[in-house]
């Protein structure tokens, strides 16, 4: 959710915890920007199940926008202060998804995106928009950025390369991007005070702002944004933080005037321990059947989506459909034609195959290109010397799946120098990793905790080595696992192997907390930083990420 920090503490405090009492609900509507529709078609060979379980992808993909270009779905999430930002996810179905290229290639907004004299956790890309314009065969992306000002990236596919088309001097507060049925862009965007802005046909400039809409103090904050246009109706998608889903209508145009409804608010959620589903998009199928991927706040695993069908009023307004007075753990599933391929799953071995890396990896902040490559394998060439894990350049995450996962790297480090630090971390504001130290000439796998952050994003822990032992050789694999499901602090636990069959448990559990405020969830995280000089490295042969 992206929220000016003054604002935090009053609005989650509105978002409380599980077991919440199914609040009224009344119609959501649907929105011009994509279609697909429940259920699979007879006889179109897919073996899929008559229902989906909730949530869809049990990673952390926040803020989503959701659109339908022809047979094909894609979503965009935020991803704060990590690099490339702006996923954008691919589906043929609105439930089996893959992760298809970032829409930010690379956070060039400042040096802080560097680790280059200052930090930007919890900064970056916040709640965005994405959207496809037919008359050029155009993907764009719209998002402010530390509330300064606001970028437009292009591209005419979702794997890229995307490029700036733009930087706008208005910061479009949680932005919802639409391109109308003549063409016209229009941006719907604020927090509390919600506005609408007209861009030029190009889309490079700002011809109109208008202010449209007051939230009533009776409801509180207002944002997350997304644009709509459906049967000449103008709707505006927005989220109450984090227990509440409302929508404005306007019949007179994108500048409204605007009525409002409540779409949701203290809705039971489809996960055991988690928050209620909101802030997401609307899209409608190919066969007219309409849905809405929210997500639901479900540390210590981040923020994760869920799809549930939606209906309408016979005055246009949408209705969640709702399983025993709650959103569904489980629906039919969409119907949709057969799919032209099988996505990409977001668990199983990579092998760092080719010279890129796949798009299911993000760098914590902007890399250092010069001191990492791929080439059948993911070498980390130290980037910086420090003691401090959260300043150290080139860690590389990847999404922890639910609800209990496990990550195994096979780690080559004969190259690594005296004073290097390599390993397989659990990665949020508090942190803990497996790994290999060179002190002296003596290499040892230890397991190290207490990296902490205070709530400024500032380190007040370095960590504390809590168990160790001697390894020889030049390979070790490393293992993290991770149980993320909601509701409580969970566990991580690491262990190695020098054999590659036989696991030794190094070290107590790790406590991950499920406080929100870091946004993001926990991450699996490979690094490689130096504490004396640079000149080491390390090699990962094979990551496996792993489902019970």
């Amino acid at each position: 959710m992206s929220c000016p920090h003054q604002q935090w503490d009053r609005r989650r405090a509105l978002a409380a915890a599980t077991g919440l009492v199914a609040g009224s609900l009344l119609p959501l509507v649907g929105a011009g920007r994509g279609a697909a529709a429940p259920g699979l078609v007879p006889g179109s060979g897919l073996a899929a199940a008559a229902q989906y379980t909730n949530p869809v992808i049990w990673q952390d993909f926040a803020d989503i926008d959701v659109i339908r270009v022809g047979a094909t779905y894609y979503a965009s999430a935020s991803t704060m202060h990590y690099s490339p930002g702006a996923p954008v996810l691919r589906s043929y179905d609105l439930v089996n998804w893959e992760i298809a290229g970032h829409s930010v290639p690379s956070l060039d907004f400042g040096t802080k995106y560097d680790l280059n004299g200052g930090r930007g956790y919890v900064r970056g890309i916040w709640a965005s928009s994405l959207a496809h314009r037919p008359s050029n065969g155009t993907f764009y992306w719209l998002g402010q950025i530390d509330f300064a000002r606001t970028y437009i990236y292009t591209a005419t596919a979702v794997e890229g390369p995307w490029n700036r088309l733009t930087t706008i001097s208005t910061p479009y507060y949680d932005a919802g991007l639409l391109v109308d049925s003549d063409d016209t862009l229009y941006v719907a965007y604020g927090n509390t005070t919600i506005s609408v802005a007209q861009l030029s046909p190009d889309g490079r400039t700002q011809v109109r702002a208008q202010q449209v809409f007051t939230t009533p103090s009776s409801v509180g904050t207002l944002e997350g944004a997304r644009f709509y246009k459906i049967n000449g109706q103008y709707y505006i998608f927005l989220t109450r933080p984090a227990n509440g889903q409302y929508i404005l209508k306007s019949s007179s145009g994108p500048f409204g005037p605007y009525t409002m409804r409540q779409v949701l608010l203290d809705l039971r959620g489809p996960i055991p321990g988690g928050g209620v589903p909101h802030q997401g998009g609307l899209v409608q199928t190919q066969s007219g059947a309409w849905y809405y991927l929210a997500f639901v706040d479900a540390y210590p695993g981040g923020r994760v989506p869920a799809l549930a069908p939606i209906t309408w009023t016979s005055d246009g307004w949408p209705v969640v459909q709702l399983v025993n007075g709650a959103w569904g753990q489980s629906y039919p599933s969409p119907i949709v034609p057969a799919p032209p391929r099988q996505v990409t799953p977001m668990i199983g071995v990579d092998t760092f195959d080719g010279t890129v890396l796949k798009p299911k990896w993000e760098w914590n902040h902007n890399p250092d290109n010069t001191r990492w490559s791929v080439n059948n394998g993911l070498t980390l060439r130290t980037a910086t010397v420090t003691n401090d894990l959260y300043w150290a350049r080139n860690t590389l995450t990847h999404r922890i799946q639910g609800p209990t996962s496990t990550a195994t790297v096979d780690l080559d480090f004969s190259a690594m120098r005296d004073g290097d630090r390599a390993g397989l971390a659990l990665l949020r504001d508090s942190s803990a990793w497996i790994g290999v130290k060179r002190d002296g000439g003596v290499t040892r796998v230890v397991m190290v905790n207490r990296l902490t952050m205070d709530g400024n994003w500032n380190t007040t822990g370095t960590g504390t080595e809590v168990a160790s032992a001697t390894v020889t050789g030049s390979r070790v694999r490393l293992r993290a696992a991770a149980d993320i499901r909601p509701g409580a602090a969970r566990p991580g636990t690491f262990s190695f192997s020098t054999d590659g069959t036989n696991f030794v448990r190094l070290g107590p559990s790790f406590s991950m907390g499920n406080d929100w405020r870091f946004f993001m969830g926990y991450r699996f995280a490979l690094f490689n930083h130096a504490t004396q000089a640079l000149g080491g490295a390390v090699r990962v042969q094979r990551f496996e990420l792993s489902t019970p």
